[in-house]
This record gives C-alpha cells, sequence and structure tokens, in this order.
C-alpha cells in the first residue's frame, strides 16, 4: 500500500487533485481498483497536507449474486462514511441489449456517472474520485487510436461545470499489477457479475498492449509518460513547411 500511497501523493501534487475542505465521494464498486482507491485515500488523510472529508458510494447496479456486506463491514471497521444505492440500472440495460443479447458498456458508464454525482452532491461532496489507473489511461488511449481515430485519454482532474462536480483520479500513476498486489493483501473483493466482465473492447487492448510490453519491456513506462508530454506532440496539424 505504500507504492499506491507514494502514487497518489504524486498525482495530487501534479495535479492538485485535492483541496483543503474537499469532500470526496469515492465510486466503490466492490473491486480490486476503488476498494484500494476507498482505502488509500483513508491512509492519506492521515498525512496528506490538507484536510478533507471521504465518503465512500457503491451502486448496486442490479447485477446477480453481487453480495457488499464484506464493504459495509470493512468501512465500519476504519470508520469510513459508506452508502449503498439502490439502482435499477441492469433492468434499463437488458431493455437496450444488442440482438446478441450484450449490454452497452457506455450507456451503463454514462448511468453510473449520473446516479454517482447525484448521490454525492445530495451528501454534498464537491468531488468525485475515480478508481481509473495508470494501465487504464494507456488503454483508453490506444482504444481511441483505433476505434475513433484520434489521440485522447481521460484527464486526472475535470471540472464539470453543469454539476458544479470536480472528477478525480489519484490512481494515475498506479500501474493494475501494484493495485492488486495492494488489494489482496488490504481490503475485501466483492467479484463483478457484470455479464459484459472480459468480453468488451477494452479487455482486447488490455491483451494486445501485454504482449507489446513482452516484447518491449520499457514500453511500459514508455506509454505512461507519453500522456504527460503533450509538448512533444507532433501530427499532420502541425504541419510547417519552414523547418
Amino acid at each position: 500500500m505504500k507504492k499506491i500511497l507514494g502514487c497518489i501523493r504524486k498525482a495530487d501534487r501534479d495535479f492538485s487533485l485535492i483541496e483543503d475542505g474537499d469532500k470526496i465521494a469515492v465510486g466503490v464498486s466492490g473491486g480490486k481498483d476503488s476498494m484500494a482507491l476507498l482505502y488509500a485515500l483513508h491512509l492519506y488523510q492521515k498525512f496528506a497536507p490538507v484536510k478533507f472529508e471521504l465518503v465512500g458510494i457503491t451502486l448496486k447496479l442490479g447485477f446477480p449474486g453481487m453480495d457488499f456486506n464484506p464493504v459495509v463491514e470493512f468501512c465500519e471497521k476504519h470508520g469510513i462514511e459508506y452508502h449503498l444505492v439502490d439502482t435499477e440500472v441492469y433492468e434499463i440495460l437488458k431493455l437496450n441489449g444488442t440482438p446478441d443479447g450484450k449490454i452497452p458498456c457506455s450507456l451503463c458508464s454514462k448511468f453510473k456517472k449520473a446516479i454517482l454525482i447525484k448521490k454525492g452532491t445530495e451528501l454534498g461532496c464537491n468531488k468525485i474520485s475515480m478508481a481509473h489507473h495508470a494501465d487504464d489511461a494507456v488503454e483508453t488511449l490506444v482504444m481511441n487510436t483505433i476505434y475513433n481515430g484520434f489521440l485522447s485519454t481521460f484527464k486526472p482532474k475535470m471540472y464539470l461545470d453543469r454539476t458544479d462536480v470536480t472528477f478525480i483520479r489519484p490512481l494515475v500513476y498506479c500501474y493494475e499489477d501494484d493495485i492488486i498486489a495492494a488489494a489482496n493483501r488490504h481490503v475485501p473483493i466483492v467479484p463483478s457479475t457484470c455479464p459484459m466482465d472480459k468480453h468488451t473492447s477494452r479487455e482486447d487492448v488490455k491483451q494486445l498492449l501485454k504482449k507489446l510490453y513482452a516484447e518491449f519491456p520499457m514500453a511500459k513506462q514508455n506509454m505512461l509518460n507519453a500522456l504527460s508530454n503533450g509538448d512533444r506532440v507532433s501530427l499532420f496539424n502541425d504541419f510547417n513547411d519552414k523547418e
């Protein structure tokens, strides 16, 4: 967990993620990433340069067989404010499924984001913290390049003026392998029963990158470094015939 905390502190310093007086809602799916984030931010409260409040929020999407009692007990043990929110997201997704039975991940993401913002603001939170990590950031870059034809990934910090809420991603410098190691030692994990789990375009890109890293190990850190080297981007629209 020390490595995770070090990465969070660096991200906080680089992107000014957490400010004095913030009340931060953490979206907790019960998976390794969000549980590690929740616990790490709880620990970070003890030595962060500013004072902030923390709230864990789990959206019960309606996927069958998911038991969040271990998360409830974990939060009670550590004195973390925690809320379970009932939703009908899965029922709505099934109504909007594809002919072959797949549910739309993008629609699910929009629903989750909207409900999380609504609950967070009801609880007086001014920031929403998501558990996207370094590997997610690189995968998003590659997905946008392959499927959409542009170079883009999510931002570590993003203000949404329509809702007056700021999204932060404190794990952007943390690699998934380190999160797995920390989560296995320190937090309970609720396995996802989403029928699309491990059957997405993101999973395909994840496996593609694993093959790339196996052949070119330096690529893993360099791909992450590239996301901060915006001043060194050179594309066709920067064309200048006066070199």
